[in-house]
């Protein structure tokens, strides 16, 4: 297994067995960490990575992040796999190829005031690779990345090039503010003008606002439901 190599300003940090790159992404942020460190554990079933940020925005643009790093992730498997994978991200963090969920991203901060200038916050990659169920027929709404035509896509291949296309996103987002982000996000977004439900709210989702928010209308009004809302539980 190879060593992953990653862009300039980012660090790789490679952790082993059953530990959880997010938490110990967490833990390190939370020590004083530079910004840009990628904790990672690649297994032959599962790839799971963790990006590190120091925002020197407020929590309620500094989420961003989250589908900043959904965009990354579908450019770098959009440039590796067969062009007929198609890659979809849901508004909580899901990861959708083919029309299944294959990996879901994660964020948490050091605070959950959305005016708050955070110290930290990191965003968690967990990746399927392969079904270690007998007889996966049996979750058809869930698959892994090897079973949808990506066999021939090496797992350090695929987190050096999510590493390198957010760090382009980053300085992309940097320069031109959240509207190309928001462009291109809002077509990877499945179900919107459909029903949801998301923190107590039922309606049809009707997209996002500026600031990622997502939009639900229901018979008397239209509700926003802020992105800081999938935060992990503060650490």
């Amino acid at each position: 297994m190879s060593t992953p190599t990653f862009p300039p300003l980012m660090q790789g940090v490679a952790v082993s067995g059953g530990e959880a790159p997010f938490d110990r992404a967490r833990a390190m942020a939370a020590m004083g960490c530079d910004g840009g460190t990628v904790v990672h554990n690649v297994q032959a079933d599962r790839l799971r990575a963790a990006l590190v940020f120091a925002p020197e925005v407020a929590l309620a643009e500094a989420m961003a992040m989250l589908p900043l790093c959904g965009v990354g992730f579908q450019n770098a498997l959009g440039a590796l796999a067969p062009p007929e994978v198609a890659v979809h991200l849901t508004w909580e963090g899901g990861i959708r190829v083919n029309g299944a969920l294959c990996g879901q991203l994660q964020v948490a901060a050091d605070t959950s005031d959305p005016a708050l200038v955070p110290d930290w916050l990191v965003v968690g990659l967990d990746l399927v690779l392969l079904q270690t169920t007998e007889d996966p027929g049996e979750t058809p709404d869930r698959t892994a990345l090897y079973e949808e035509g990506c066999a021939d896509v090496p797992a350090e291949q695929l987190l050096e090039s999510w590493a390198r296309h957010v760090m382009t996103w980053i300085n992309r987002w940097e320069s031109d503010g959240n509207g190309p982000l928001h462009a291109e996000w809002m077509g990877l977004v499945p179900g919107v003008g459909e029903a949801v439900t998301r923190a107590g709210i039922s309606g049809i989702f009707l997209g996002v606002d500026e600031r990622f928010g997502m939009l639900i209308r229901d018979d008397a009004t239209t509700h926003l439901v802020p992105l800081t809302d999938v935060l992990e539980d503060e650490a």
